[in-house]
């Protein structure tokens, strides 16, 4: 698991959203990493490669975004997007995939709570769209 210990500059007065990225895939966390620091107001501050491991990150570093891989090895992401849900209220999860939302009927039935989107459309402007419509009111 890569860990970032930085905190916001000085004169930011806003907080960066913390995200947290898990996914199976050196490379993607790789991506998804560059994309969240460029992002103005949001800061990357760790990954994880698997469930289990994406479980203790978040009670460890306590993101305010999640993006989770739907597919990997033993715990799936649609799993720990229920636990987190039901563990995390206040913390958004975003299940990714390579794969088109309605081809993950186990993902589908979250798509009320929990939006799901293609890894290849991650970009700076899908972040900030999706912090604005779907985070939580704490």
């Amino acid at each position: 698991m890569w860990v970032m210990n930085r905190s916001p500059a000085e004169s930011d007065t806003t907080p960066p959203v913390r995200v947290l990225t898990v996914d199976d895939q050196e490379v993607f966390r790789l991506v998804a990493r560059e994309v969240s620091e460029a992002t103005p107001g949001f800061e990357s501050i760790g990954d994880a490669s698997g469930g289990e491991e994406a479980l203790w990150a978040v009670k460890r570093l306590e993101p305010e975004m999640v993006l989770l891989d739907v597919r990997m090895p033993g715990l799936d992401g649609v799993e720990v997007a229920r636990r987190l849900r039901a563990t995390n209220p206040a913390t958004l999860v975003v299940l990714i995939s390579v794969e088109e939302p309605m081809d993950i009927p186990s993902a589908a039935q979250l798509a009320d709570t929990i939006p799901l989107v293609r890894k290849q459309d991650l970009r700076p402007r899908l972040l900030r769209r999706l912090w604005r419509e779907h985070r939580p009111l704490k």
